[in-house]
Formats: C-alpha cells, sequence, structure tokens
C-alpha cells in the first residue's frame, strides 16, 4: 500500500485503565517522528469527539508534558461508550475528509476494537485511504489472540494487594468477606486474587468466575465448609457469574436473577451490555450468608472503578508493554502501510513480542480462562494460572508479615 500524508487522530475508548495514557503518549512521541503524519490530534471522549470535532493538538504538546500524563491513570484524552452505526461512520468519514485524517488510532477493548473495524470497512467501502490500527487496553484481559491486555496487569496487582490487605484484616477480626470484581464474560481479574495467597490458611479461600455456572446453594456449603475449617473466609467473585438456573429454567447473569427476584429490571449501555456496576450483587450475597449460615460478621465490597485507574499500585510490566503497544501502532501505520489491532504474544519466560492481527479476528470477540486455569471444583484456580500470571505483576509487590513467636505459658 501507498504511503499517505495527512494528519492522525487517535483516541481513547472504554473503560480506563492505570496505564492507558502510556499508549497514548507511546502512538503520539513515535507518530510525530514520521513526516507524512502532518499533525497528531486527540479526540475529545473517544469517536465522540470526532463527529464534534473536538480535538487537540497533540502536536504541540512539549514531551515533558507528554511524559507526565504517561504516569497518570485514566484516559487523558476522555472516553466513550459510543459505537458507530453506518450513520455514526458517515459523519466521522465526512470529519476526516474535511480535515484530511489519513490515520485513526483507537485505544480500547472489545467494542473498541469493533468501532475500528467499522470505521475500517467504511473507508474501503468509500475508497478513503486510512490507516487503521486498534490498541489493546482492557482491564478484563479478554482480546483474543493476546497473551494479556495492557491494564490487565495493574489491575490484577490492584486485586491482589486489596485481598493481601483482607487477609491481614480478617486474622484480626475474623468473619465473611466477599469481594465483587470486575469481569463481565471473563474471569480473569477474579482469578488474579489468587497471589494474594501467602499463608496456607491465607484468602481468597473461594473464587468464583463466569467460566463455570454458579449456584446459590454450592456457594453456601463453600462458605460453611471454609468458615468451620478456618473461622473465617475470604471470597472473590466476578460481576459476571451467571445463575445455574432462574424460576424459569433458564441460566442467566447471577445480578438479573438476584434483581428479578427483586422486581427490578436490569440496565443495558450502548452497546447492549448489562450493567454490572453497584453493589446490589455484594450486597445480596452477603445477606443470603447471613440469613442461612447464621454468620454475623459478614462484609461485602464492589471494588467498582478502584481497580481500574488506581495510582499507587503501576505493575512496571505492564507500562512498559502499553508503551509499547502504542509505539508499535505507529511503526505498522507508517514503515507497513497497514491496518490491523497490535497483539502481545508471550516467549520464553519472561519476553514479548507484538504482532499485528487481523480486526475480524478481534473486534467483540471475548477470550475467557482456559479450563486448565480452573480448579475442578470451579471455585478456584490452578497452579498453571499462578505461572501464567506471576511475571505481570511486575517487581516489588508489597508484603504482608505475621509474628512468628511462641504465645507465654
Amino acid at each position: 500500500m501507498s504511503r499517505l500524508h495527512g494528519k492522525l487522530v487517535i483516541a481513547q475508548g472504554g473503560g480506563p485503565t492505570a496505564v492507558i495514557n502510556q499508549s497514548l503518549v507511546g502512538a503520539v512521541l513515535e507518530s510525530r517522528k514520521f513526516p507524512e503524519i502532518t499533525r497528531v490530534w486527540g479526540a475529545a471522549h473517544g469517536v465522540r469527539g470526532i463527529i464534534n470535532e473536538t480535538f487537540i493538538n497533540l502536536s504541540e504538546a512539549t514531551t515533558h508534558n507528554l511524559e507526565l500524563v504517561a504516569r497518570t491513570p485514566s484516559s487523558a484524552l476522555g472516553s466513550t461508550r459510543d459505537k458507530p452505526d453506518a450513520e455514526y461512520c458517515h459523519r466521522i468519514f465526512n470529519v476526516f475528509k474535511k480535515h484530511d485524517v489519513r490515520y485513526f488510532f483507537y485505544i480500547g477493548g472489545n467494542d473498541s476494537s469493533d468501532t475500528v473495524r467499522i470505521v475500517n470497512q467504511h473507508a474501503y467501502g468509500e475508497g478513503y485511504e486510512l490507516r487503521a490500527i486498534h490498541i489493546p487496553k482492557t482491564v478484563d484481559n479478554d482480546l483474543p489472540i493476546n497473551d494479556h491486555c495492557p491494564g490487565y496487569p495493574s489491575a490484577a496487582r490492584f486485586v491482589v494487594c486489596a485481598i493481601s490487605g483482607v487477609n491481614a484484616d480478617m486474622n484480626a477480626l475474623p468473619g465473611v468477606y466477599i469481594a465483587v470484581i470486575m469481569g463481565r464474560h471473563a474471569g480473569w481479574l477474579t482469578a488474579a486474587t489468587a497471589l494474594a495467597r501467602k499463608h496456607d490458611d491465607d484468602g481468597p479461600h473461594l473464587i468464583y468466575v463466569p467460566e463455570r455456572p454458579f449456584a446459590i446453594d454450592r456457594y453456601l456449603v463453600d462458605i460453611e465448609r471454609v468458615y468451620r475449617q478456618h473461622g473465617r473466609c475470604v471470597v472473590a467473585l466476578s460481576e459476571g457469574v451467571w445463575a445455574t438456573r432462574n424460576e424459569q429454567g433458564r441460566a442467566v447473569p447471577l445480578v438479573v436473577d438476584l434483581m428479578a427476584r427483586a422486581g427490578r429490571e436490569p440496565q443495558v449501555d450502548a452497546h447492549g451490555n448489562l450493567q454490572l456496576s453497584g453493589g446490589a450483587l455484594a450486597d445480596e450475597l452477603a445477606e443470603i450468608v447471613q440469613k442461612r449460615l447464621g454468620i454475623q460478621r459478614v462484609r461485602a465490597d464492589t471494588f467498582g472503578y478502584l481497580q481500574r485507574s488506581f495510582p499507587g499500585v503501576v505493575s512496571n510490566v505492564d507500562a512498559r508493554e502499553a508503551r509499547e503497544v502504542g509505539e508499535k501502532a505507529a511503526q505498522y501505520a507508517c514503515w507497513h502501510h497497514v491496518d490491523g489491532s497490535v497483539v502481545i504474544k508471550r516467549t520464553g519466560d519472561y519476553a514479548v513480542k507484538y504482532e499485528l492481527a487481523q480486526l475480524a479476528d478481534i473486534a467483540a470477540k471475548t477470550r475467557c480462562l482456559p479450563d486448565d486455569y480452573i480448579n475442578a471444583d470451579g471455585n478456584g484456580v490452578t497452579d498453571a494460572f499462578h505461572g501464567y500470571l506471576r511475571p505481570l505483576l511486575g517487581d516489588d509487590m508489597p508484603n504482608s508479615e505475621r509474628l512468628w513467636a511462641p504465645m507465654v505459658r
């Protein structure tokens, strides 16, 4: 394909992460090296910023400012959940043509990759030459082909540290603790809590992920067993776990089942995804334990946004790789003149390489936890998962210790 001269528009979509700005800055700084890219513009709030023509001239941002932004969590350009349809794409291309935009980079997850695919198809259909690159990002870690996704290692490091703190708390004042963690269709982030275990009796004692059906009765049996054994129980549960069956005999997300029993309708976003945020699921699961097992000290938290953009526990591995996928986007577009999605492949123990995948192989697809990462009972993870995640968490993980001294007679 021929070398194109024109502007680059870069945008950020979907949920923010602790390292998404590393990808932004990597792409901007690398793109500014190529003379065929005449200007680098950032679209405010994703594709919505394109149709509203709200752009930031990143060609005039200082390198010092960009480096400070790179180390700042959340999406510096702002984000969006908009998903372009045919009419939306038509408006995007009117803007691109008006401003001679020939390069489009979109940093995001499943839905954002699908947006890049739709925009790219529209460009091809209209005969408009455009280099469209998807730059991976998601704390859910569920993009296919990728070994892991930028944003996930730092979010995983957060939940490991959080549950480590809960373990210390539960040792001081025992009870039952339930953490509801992000993960709509895949349990990667919830599974990460397993690395909080330092001692044999540490939690999470139970881990429930969307890859296995969830039954309230089994959940209660599991908690009662662990509570009797240790005098406490720490549970990590994905927000998207599925109920075994509802009253109509259908498998549905647990939160939908519980809301239906309470007479409430679940909400959906612009992409048709169920809204799983909020504390209803955690509160209901805690109340069930109190009522049916008679355990009084039961607490539950929904981690929510905290796990996405927490600045204090960023994985240095994650920050480095997030920067590099942004750099590779510019190199693929300008050196190789191709469209696609940058992917991370693992090599050796531990290194990565970057490749470009077809957009159709990434867009709107989900990579779930493989079976060999989930234990036979469906309430925990295996050593194979430990080996997968440990290199991603970075150096200098916080350490919790216990007193090892004899009791006075």
